[in-house]
């Protein structure tokens, strides 16, 4: 990225919120909507063919890219916002009744909070939380006591968009498969950063979403296993997710298209796919080691600015520093920073509880990603002696 931000170079780290995309992915865009538009599933002319055929590939890219079991159990969907919807609306309304339980963590964005308090309300259902210790880590032992024969589901992030604690997910599907509970992963923050083995982990649903993967917005997957889709009932009606109507009856079509009525987003599909390709291409074990070393060389040269506050500290961490400074709003903060072409987040970054959690209504949250450089981090570290001037 060579832009520039009024006048001084862009660096941008709020990949937290949303990524860059590399070339592939908009040559992507651009190939389908000028020689390949046309919808899918319907035609049987040359451009719906082709354009079914990209849409499926893509399908195929992702069940590889996260090693699921088969391609029907790759669902799309908007983002891991609406997968998480999708679960609760058919999996927990089929399944959830009063007085059952769904277990969630004190770190989670706000897309796998609602959903289940809305559940758990239409439902007279209770929703389980369980806390976190100060440096940001689930108390697995909390986790284990919460697990009764009232659960009927475990919702948890894998990695905190917030803080960028990394839970122990397989240790957490583990204990609740002890006890036949199913259990969802919010996979927003992981997916870019690690390779996720969805059968590795054992996990019965895993969301997350295309625009923080280097791929187009608008766009998501909801993995689920086979059993677990095939016995839930459609999410939404329509074209597509039919296989015949009457007046007297409606039959649904087979997953994963029972669960993707309308016409879908078959651009953001195939740029999804071509996001896949590129993460695979440069190897995305090798990102990974780049981003951490960039995660250790940041964690260390923003904490020894005097005033700082570090919030999320776990051992084990994903690519995301969260801080406040003394006397000062997170805001002003990241209105400095902006003025020196810094792009950073600030608020509550959609996990309010969290801000409750360490008694502070907001953080700047610095997001780093593969493309990111150690002079990135020297930019926002120099940034952030220009708010201490200007604040004195």
């Amino acid at each position: 990225m060579k832009q520039k931000i009024r006048g001084k170079p862009l660096v941008y780290l709020d990949n937290a919120a949303t990524s860059q995309k590399p070339q592939i992915v908009l040559d992507t865009l651009l190939r389908y909507y000028t020689a390949q538009n046309s919808n899918v599933h319907r035609g049987v002319h040359f451009l719906s063919e082709q354009a079914t055929k990209e849409y499926e590939d893509a399908r195929n890219k992702v069940r590889r890219f996260i090693n699921a079991a088969e391609e029907r159990e790759i669902v799309f969907v908007r983002g891991t916002t609406e997968a998480i919807n999708l679960v609760a609306d058919s999996y927990g309304r089929q399944n959830v009744r009063a007085g059952d339980e769904v277990v969630i963590s004190a770190m989670e964005h706000h897309s796998n909070i609602v959903p289940w308090q809305m559940l758990c309300q239409e439902k007279g259902a209770v929703l389980r939380v369980v806390p976190i210790n100060d440096a940001g880590e689930l108390l697995l032992e909390e986790y284990e006591r919460l697990l009764t024969p009232k659960t009927r589901l475990v919702a948890m992030a894998h990695v905190s968009n917030a803080l960028g604690s990394i839970n122990p997910v397989r240790r957490i599907v583990e204990l609740a498969h002890r006890q036949n509970i199913p259990v969802l992963i919010d996979g927003a923050q992981a997916v870019p950063h690690a390779r996720v083995d969805v059968r590795d982990l054992n996990c019965d649903f895993y969301a997350f979403s295309g625009h923080k993967v280097f791929g187009p917005t608008g766009i998501g997957v909801l993995y689920g296993k086979a059993t677990r889709l095939e016995a839930m009932p459609p999410y939404q009606g329509g074209g597509d997710m039919i296989s015949s109507v009457t007046f007297e009856k409606t039959t649904y079509n087979k997953i994963p298209y029972k669960f993707e009525a309308g016409t879908p987003n078959i651009a953001g599909v195939i740029g999804l796919g071509s996001a896949i390709d590129y993460l695979t291409s440069i190897r995305l074990d090798a990102a990974s080691a780049h981003e951490n070393e960039l995660l250790e060389y940041a964690t260390n040269a923003i904490s020894q600015i005097s005033g700082i506050r570090l919030v999320g500290t776990a051992r084990e961490k994903s690519a995301i520093v969260s801080f406040v400074v003394d006397g000062l709003h997170p805001h002003d903060i990241g209105t400095i920073l902006d003025q020196e072409g810094i792009a950073v987040r600030t608020g509550h970054h959609c996990a309010q509880p969290v801000m409750d959690r360490f008694g502070v209504p907001a953080t700047v949250r610095a997001s780093l990603a593969l493309y990111n450089t150690r002079e990135d981090i020297d930019a926002l570290v120099s940034g952030l002696r220009k708010v201490s001037e200007v604040f004195g």
